[in-house]
């Protein structure tokens, strides 16, 4: 592999970095970067939920946190590394269970909620914000009244459009410039940047560094990655293609124009590696359709 460091944009390296035990104190400076002063997190445990996700892969990509403030209060923080298919959907309905879930106190329990916190990390931006030239990376969301009034102050979603990140090393300011700077560009990087000599990112340059990882840990974060850059760039092309001509649903033409171009290309084996990446944003009918698969093929490649 020509990278040094692993992609933090991959389900394995996101969560080698940030979704395991020994990981905390990396993920706890993060978010604190993110998160109000109030909401400031000392302590933080992670809550193993089947319910998350529809697929095995939504389940890698979303996980909820138990946070305390150093007053003592909790919270919860869940992380989502986004999709871009129907992604506001996906975000409101993961965000729903670490609701739900605080129902589970008891008989006794009064409705008082613990605020929720979502943080979705974009590689993508939102089509509404291309065409409205809107260049923000931080993007925070609140449910507000007809005045612009805060209504309720306890679910907040907190959006990064790491597209729109654009300071180099010498203009990073603040730990949250580093931060998005490490997110982005890790990969990139063969040297550890002379503003990224903290000891915090020292540890993540260290466990970062794929030359370490254990011939199984290589193979799967090899995996990740192939699956990552696949589907990439069967939406990206071909967005870029549906932009020039106009078309107002972009993404979802220009899947179904990559997904004709391979199937004449490349015959059933080429068939079956794009329907192996597409199982996670389309339904094995409209898989089946594109490719010439059967459904009974798609099933068998969830399995």
């Amino acid at each position: 592999m020509k990278e040094k460091y692993l992609n933090l944009f991959t389900d394995y390296g996101f969560k080698r970095l940030f979704g395991e035990e020994d990981s905390k104190e990396n993920l706890i400076a993060f978010l604190n970067t993110l998160l109000p002063q109030k909401h400031q997190i000392q302590a933080l445990n992670f809550t193993h939920n089947e319910k998350l996700g529809a697929t095995q892969l939504d389940r890698r990509a979303v996980f909820d946190l138990n946070c305390t403030s150093p007053s003592g209060e909790h919270f919860i923080v869940e992380i989502q590394k986004a999709k871009q298919k129907f992604f506001k959907d996906r975000s409101v309905y993961y965000a729903s269970f670490p609701i739900q879930q605080q129902a589970e106190r008891g008989n006794d329990w009064d409705f008082e909620l613990d605020a929720v916190y979502t943080i979705g990390i974009l590689d993508f931006e939102f089509d509404e914000d291309k065409s409205a030239g809107n260049k923000d990376v931080v993007h925070t969301v609140q449910l507000k009244n007809q005045h612009n009034q805060v209504f309720y102050d306890k679910c907040m979603f907190i959006y990064l459009t790491m597209p729109n990140f654009t300071k180099t090393e010498d203009e990073l300011d603040t730990d949250q410039d580093k931060w998005l700077f490490l997110f982005k560009n890790l990969h990139k990087l063969h040297d550890i940047p002379r503003r990224l000599q903290q000891q915090i990112f020292l540890r993540i340059f260290e466990k970062a560094s794929i030359a370490k990882f254990t011939p199984v840990e290589r193979q799967t974060y090899e995996a990740s990655l192939k699956y990552y850059r696949d589907m990439k760039n069967v939406i990206d092309t071909h967005v870029e293609e549906a932009e020039i001509r106009g078309e107002e649903r972009g993404i979802e033409k220009g899947i179904g124009i990559g997904i004709e171009k391979g199937r004449e290309e490349g015959g059933l084996e080429k068939a079956l590696e794009i329907a192996t990446n597409l199982l996670d944003v389309l339904d094995n009918q409209t898989i089946a359709l594109k490719t010439g698969l059967s459904v009974d093929q798609i099933q068998a490649l969830r399995k």
